[in-house]
């Protein structure tokens, strides 16, 4: 997804990964049991802040990554019809290695 919008900045927007609706076990779960998405793919990134310099300090993530943030901050917007998490780079926890392609992330989301 091309996204035309730039967070200001050490803030991220985030498309959620939303959890499997069955389980491992085979138990499928209704819409009101699921719990708030953690993990995300990140598709925008602001420039990173200042310090007392007045330098940019740069971002340690990259658009593509996946993150697990927190699971009630930031503010939830709807962009190009799908939803995703405007949030600061504060709460974002966790970053995994792996940049996952379009094709992979259909694969993840779909298994």
């Amino acid at each position: 997804m091309t996204i035309k919008m730039r967070p200001l900045g050490s803030r991220l927007v985030i498309e959620p990964i939303e959890q499997e609706d069955i389980t491992a076990g085979g138990i499928v779960l209704p819409e009101t049991a699921k719990e708030k998405p953690q993990k995300g793919t990140v598709l925008a990134i602001g420039p990173g802040e200042r310090n007392d310099a007045g330098e940019r300090i740069p971002m340690d993530v990259k658009v593509g990554e996946v993150v697990l943030y927190a699971k009630y901050s930031g503010t939830e917007i709807k962009y190009d019809g799908k939803n995703c998490s405007f949030c600061a780079r504060a709460t974002c926890s966790l970053f995994f290695n792996k940049t996952i392609t379009h094709k992979e992330k259909y694969i993840w989301l779909n298994n």
